[in-house]
């Protein structure tokens, strides 16, 4: 019985070209959901300054869900980034969210009142030393929060005049899990509550 060669030899380039097509669309499916993710999805950012201290610390990596807010709405206490415009380049911020839309904030005595009645924080803050542009009532309007940083004496916020208001189209996430050298360390305590009016004394 002849063999044919050269047969074989085909069938074995055909399937070697085969699952060579295989790799390389399942590589660049890869690739693909990889940049989605990234993109549209999920993203890190390493935490510069102490503003959200205690909460999170210069040097701690986040993990931001961007597709939070496309499904759920912003509620008072999330953790938000917010993309902030400075003088040279655009850059990433953490805020903790305070003032809802179409609410009044005003900052009395060192503390947060919205719509006329104090916030009752959920940790525990030092009286603000500077109330800023919150001394006088801020109404926000439709798309806008009033937001605050955790360290309360040492942070840029709503209340300095060069970030003022944060516009909904300025937020690009939730930040949502804190990480350290890509291991997990915990959920940000965002006390995120359906009924935000009860933290209003």
């Amino acid at each position: 019985m002849k063999y044919d060669f050269d047969l074989e030899e085909r069938r074995f380039s055909k399937q070697f070209i085969l699952k060579l097509l295989i790799t390389l669309v399942e590589a660049v499916i890869v690739v693909f959901l990889a940049f989605t993710i990234t993109r549209y999805g999920l993203e890190k950012m390493t935490v510069s300054g102490e503003y959200m201290s205690p909460t999170l610390k210069s040097g701690d990596c986040v993990l931001i869900n961007k597709l939070s807010y496309r499904f759920h709405k912003i509620h008072r206490n999330d953790v938000i980034v917010v993309r902030q415009t400075g003088s040279e380049h655009s850059y990433f911020s953490l805020e903790r969210v305070i003032g809802l839309p179409g609410e009044r904030v005003q900052i009395k005595e060192g503390q947060v009142y919205i719509n006329d009645k104090k916030l009752k924080e959920k940790l525990s803050y030092p009286l603000m030393d500077n109330g800023g542009l919150a001394e006088d009532v801020v109404t926000l309007d439709k798309n806008e929060y009033f937001v605050l940083g955790d360290n309360r004496n040492e942070c840029e916020d709503s209340r300095n005049a060069a970030v003022g208001n944060i516009s909904r189209k300025s937020i690009v996430g939730k930040a949502w899990i804190r990480m350290n050298s890509f291991t997990f360390v915990g959920m940000i305590n965002n006390f995120r509550k359906e009924d935000t009016s009860s933290d209003l004394q």
